[in-house]
């Protein structure tokens, strides 16, 4: 029998369902995360090898080899996630302790989907000086920090950075992670519709560090920056636009993009811009009504749509499908073509956590890109399939393996290994992570409230 088909109604109470639970499900659990061992404890007897006495020891090895810290402590496989709550999820300026739900639930995927101990960090301060400050004084404690949501400028000043001084590998995810999984989204839609990345035409709604980050990435895989329009708040980029020169200095990415992009000068807004593109992605305003359903009428035939404004769309997906859009995709879970960069950190930060990687290159991001529409490819492309979901557990493994192999391959990996020994590694820690968790499920972590 058919499924009944959801009207617009229903179809934006589901949307709305997720948030309601979590209002129920936050306070009941208190927090997502909590510090458990992973050393065996017999009896109280073995605390004087974990601690004091027989702790000296592996402190004085540490002392004489810094690097044996990889070996003998946890800091291997953590991450700090570091944020100062200035753009949070379409939220805007929340603060840091506000940020802190959407910090510790990035820590739970980075745990459950990549086997990576993450820690949430809030910080009270919006200095940029300060976070790169910050950063540089948590190294030893940590093996990577993946930066989250710090708004624009400074988050790209941050990130440049802390890629050149820091020891660590040190990623943005709202710059890197939503790139690296765009770009999949990308490469498969294109396939589906038959264009070639070579001459089609790009519009960007919003100029912010997901974006920017977009295009630089799409740059580096052979897109070309003179078939694509930027929009921001206040009309289409171009080297005309006096206010952008006048702000070059505190926003020089947005300048360099103002004048390699738009080389007609185009004028308007959304509307205009949209006007002859094949791919329009935005990362701008939470919708629905951010871009109207009339304006994605002017696209090209076979247009393809990636609306990824959280919590809320930019335009309902089945809007822009009735628009006449061929592949709509969205950051949320809870609709098809879920271009979202979950499925792509903790996949990526396993690989070059594995091979000990001191940065995460552009390169590393786009085998992470490859990798993931391969595997979406394998399990068959349609209108509705462009990219892996968070239920493909194997694709966390795989884009583990072509990161850490590009990181050997570009001399940035301070522990090279064989495909397979990095396979078997990786595969390990994700398969153990899953069956922790499975374990304190079924005897530690008590079950939801009836009905949620």
């Amino acid at each position: 029998m058919a499924q009944k088909k959801m009207t617009k109604e229903e179809l934006v109470a589901k949307a709305q369902k997720p948030g309601q639970d979590a209002m129920i499900l936050h306070p009941f659990y208190r927090g997502k995360m909590q510090t458990v061992p992973k050393c065996c404890i017999r009896d109280i007897n073995d605390m004087s090898v974990w601690y004091s006495p027989g702790v000296a020891a592996p402190c004085k090895a540490i002392q004489a080899d810094p690097l044996k810290v990889y070996d003998m402590t946890s800091k291997w496989n953590t991450v700090a996630v570091v944020s100062d709550g200035t753009r949070v999820l379409g939220l805007g300026d929340i603060g840091p302790e506000a940020a802190l739900p959407v910090m510790e639930g990035k820590a739970l995927l980075f745990k459950y989907l990549g086997g990576v101990d993450a820690v949430a960090i809030c910080l009270d301060t919006k200095d940029p000086d300060e976070i790169i400050r910050t950063v540089k004084l948590l190294q030893p404690s940590f093996g990577g920090i993946n930066l989250e949501d710090i708004n624009n400028p400074k988050c790209f000043y941050i990130l440049d950075r802390l890629r050149k001084e820091a020891r660590i590998p040190v990623w943005h995810d709202d710059q890197q992670g939503t790139a690296a999984i765009t770009l999949a989204g990308i490469i498969n839609a294109l396939k589906v519709v038959g264009k070639n990345k070579k001459n089609v035409k790009v519009c960007n709604i919003g100029v912010g560090a997901a974006n920017v980050a977009i295009i630089r990435l799409m740059e580096a895989d052979g897109f070309k920056p003179e078939n694509m329009i930027l929009v921001d708040s206040k009309g289409i980029l171009s080297s005309k636009r006096k206010d952008i020169e006048a702000q070059q200095k505190e926003n020089p990415y947005k300048w360099d993009l103002a004048k390699r992009t738009n080389p007609e000068n185009r004028e308007g807004g959304i509307e205009e811009a949209l006007k002859g593109a094949d791919i329009c992605i935005s990362l701008s305003k939470s919708g629905p009504d951010t871009i109207k359903p009339e304006w994605l009428k002017g696209m090209n035939k076979d247009g393809i749509g990636f609306f990824c404004a959280n919590p809320v769309p930019e335009i309902w997906p089945w809007d822009a499908k009735e628009a006449g859009l061929r592949i709509v995709a969205t950051g949320r879970s809870d609709f098809e073509n879920q271009v979202n960069n979950s499925v792509g950190f903790p996949g990526i930060f396993r690989g070059a956590l594995d091979v000990r990687a001191t940065t995460i290159t552009d390169e590393m991001c786009i085998a992470a890109s490859y990798e993931m529409a391969k595997f979406a490819e394998k399990g068959g492309l349609s209108e509705t399939h462009i990219v892996p979901t968070m239920a493909d557990f194997d694709v966390y493994i795989d884009e583990a393996v072509a990161v850490g192999m590009k990181a050997i391959e570009q001399g940035v990996a301070l522990k090279p290994m064989s495909r397979e020994e990095l396979y078997k590694t990786c595969s390990t820690i994700i398969r153990q992570s899953h069956e922790t968790i499975d374990l304190l499920l079924k005897n530690v972590i008590p079950p939801p409230p009836a009905g949620v």
